[in-house]
């Protein structure tokens, strides 16, 4: 499985600096590597980069895009599938029963839900509550999106074994086509080696691993 080094920080340099910070991110591994194995054409730059302290798992995506899409019609399921977003899925085992889905738009709307094998869907649960945070920002050239989840959650759901979550790293990306409709490109940190798109798959997903 690929992996990924999750970088101890102190708490302090938390409470000294904001997640969407840059200088927060500094001693953060920059994580680059996304594809879309369903698609030729070529993926834009995305950085992902993650931290830990004692209390909270911290996560940050830059996508290199400002030509994005978000369906704005509501705040529904659909809505937010129908957007571009970025998603992160935690399994606690590696049958995927269950998993924990985290979608979330560049403007901070989350899609929050418990999955099982199959692509069994549960939109009524949700994350435990005030148990994770959610930043966004943007410029010239990217949109940020940007969170911590405690680490009481994570253990709560079983998510953190031998220091290691093991983690799905994705991103929609929507595009009008000729005939205005807006079409998704899948892109994935890790190849899961099916003919469709498909990242409810036990193949899709890596590691990360909290470094001390």
């Amino acid at each position: 499985m690929k992996e990924y080094q999750v970088i101890f920080i102190n708490k302090k340099q938390k409470n000294e600096i904001g997640i969407l910070d840059s200088s927060f991110w500094e001693k953060a591994n920059c994580l680059t590597d996304f594809s879309s194995p369903w698609n030729s054409d070529p993926v834009l730059k995305i950085e992902f980069r993650a931290l830990w302290d004692q209390e909270n798992f911290y996560f940050n995506f830059r996508v290199f895009d400002r030509n994005v899409y978000t369906d704005q019609k509501d705040n529904s399921v659909d809505s937010i599938c129908n957007s571009d977003r970025v998603e992160l899925f935690f399994r606690s085992n590696d049958q995927l029963d269950p998993y924990y889905c985290l979608e979330i738009d560049p403007s901070t709307r989350l899609l929050d839900f418990i999955a099982r094998p199959n692509k069994v869907f549960d939109y009524d649960w949700k994350w435990p509550e005030n148990h994770i945070k959610l930043e966004s920002s943007e410029d010239e050239v990217s949109f940020t999106v940007a969170g911590a989840i405690s680490i009481a959650s994570l253990e709560k759901l079983d998510l953190i074994h031998n220091n290691t979550i093991e983690t799905g790293v994705y991103r929609a990306k929507f595009s009008k086509d000729e005939n205005g409709n807006y079409d998704p490109t899948w892109i994935s940190w890790v190849n899961p080696n099916t003919a469709e798109p498909n990242f409810h798959i036990a193949s899709s997903f890596g590691k990360f691993v909290l470094m001390k």
